[in-house]
């Protein structure tokens, strides 16, 4: 994006770049041809269809996870019964299964600091449901975007955290008294889930980076018999909403059937390592990612498609650091406004916590444009709460988003005024003195 006004003394130069990052950072100079290949995956169109013509065999990196085991190279940490797990397909048609029970929450950097209804109404839900679950404060960020968004930092960094956090997760019952592996890892961002899924590849392949990735773990404590533990699935908090969904829509005390819902899918998850992402055949005739829109279609809203659905939210990875213009232009032109005007949507959901972050608070630069569409952005499992009777403010936390929430409100039958004026109520109770209800 190019400046071409009058700048006020001591800010920008006329026509100077505007990027997030300082003078150290120099313009990459690539020609057209090589600009458009470098982004092109923002707007690649991922479907089974797309992905079953013209394409060779795709390798299942878990076969040669096996082998390594069965080598005495490593440890994986299995599924069991005890997990409770439910199987699922993928992309390929390869099974996935997604444990239900007994697991351990891998939280978000982003949605506790941006979003914090989104993870509260995941753990309400599972509360409702009586899931055992372990949400424990002892785990690090994947620092996959501050790896991918400034090239700080390195593959044998990013394996390190990766293999660390999930080894936390393995060992973390025995603290209460319970086994090794009580505990599955349930990934809640998006963006740590398609990075964990791509370095779990490099470490299989690369007998080097397993080599110089134990060296660190070893040094940190955490290896298993002498070898780094590997998880027999890496899980998305979407898969289990999506395999959940009969359970959530036993629970569902409001009709949704009235509100038109859009889904965004995040590039993070369906994208990067596509073939480990669910496609099920009553989603979407089994042709697009089911996760998202299997459970806003359970709950019966109406699901509205629309031409870019497959398009990048405008987070990308590097984009909203150093093109912040265009994550915020991409946001509103490519998405926002195609949803309202095209499929006169009421919501629109996601499950990354980057997606809804640009989606939901970047709409403020429309109105600057004279581009004034406002669509509430939420998360599925946000959605799905609301449904099931949870307090749009105390839980919810519609409050955080950017977009207003009330039109949709309203048109789900709940009445938010005297929500907002009991939550109002309850804020100066805690300001007050009193101790703050544990609400999940």
């Amino acid at each position: 994006m190019t400046d071409t006004r009058t700048p006020i003394p001591g800010t920008s130069v006329p026509g100077e770049r505007f990027t997030g990052h300082g003078s150290e950072w120099k313009p990459a100079n690539l020609s057209a041809a090589d600009a458009q290949t470098a982004t092109a995956w923002v707007e690649q169109k991922i479907d089974k269809r797309s992905m079953l013509t013209n394409k060779d065999r795709v390798e299942d990196v878990r076969d040669i996870m096996w082998q390594l085991e069965k080598e005495g190279q490593i440890k994986v940490h299995r599924i069991t019964e005890q997990h409770a797990p439910v199987e699922t397909k993928t992309l390929y048609g390869w099974t996935k299964r997604i444990p239900t029970n007994q697991l351990w929450h891998h939280k978000s950097c982003g949605q506790c600091g941006n979003i914090p209804g989104y993870p509260v109404s995941l753990l309400w839900l599972m509360n409702q449901m009586g899931v055992r679950y372990l949400d424990e404060t002892d785990q690090t960020s994947c620092t996959a975007w501050n790896y991918h968004g400034s090239g700080i930092g390195n593959i044998e960094s990013l394996a390190a955290v990766f293999l660390r956090n999930f080894h936390q997760a393995y060992v973390s019952a025995k603290a209460q008294g319970l086994p090794e592996g009580y505990y599955y890892p349930l990934v809640h961002c998006g963006t740590s889930f398609g990075n964990y899924k791509e370095v779990r590849g490099y470490l299989l392949h690369s007998a080097k980076l397993r080599e110089s990735v134990t060296k660190i773990l070893g040094k940190l404590g955490r290896l298993v018999d002498g070898k780094l533990l590997i998880p027999e699935e890496i899980v998305h908090y979407s898969e289990w909403v999506h395999v959940m969904r009969p359970e959530i829509k036993k629970r569902q005390v409001i009709d949704a059937s009235m509100v038109r819902a859009t889904i965004h899918p995040a590039c993070h998850v369906y994208k990067m390592v596509p073939e480990d992402v669910i496609y099920d055949d009553d989603v979407l005739d089994g042709n697009r990612v089911a996760v998202s829109t299997g459970i806003i279609q359970a709950l019966g809203a109406q699901v509205i498609d629309y031409k870019t659905w497959y398009d990048c939210c405008g987070f990308g990875f590097r984009h909203i650091i150093s093109e912040r213009e265009f994550s915020r232009s991409f946001a509103i032109d490519r998405k926002i406004k195609v949803a309202v005007e095209e499929a006169n949507s009421d919501v629109m959901i996601g499950h990354d916590t980057g997606c809804i972050t640009t989606l939901d608070k970047n709409q403020w630069i429309g109105r600057a444009a004279d581009k004034p569409f406002e669509l509430p952005v939420m998360a599925d499992c946000q959605f799905a709460a609301l449904v099931c009777g949870a307090d749009p403010y105390r839980i919810v936390q519609t409050h955080w988003h950017a977009s207003p929430v009330e039109r949709l409100l309203e048109k789900m039958g709940i009445d938010w005024q005297a929500k907002k004026a009991a939550f109002e109520g309850y804020l100066k109770e805690i300001q007050g003195g009193k101790t703050p209800d544990q609400l999940y």
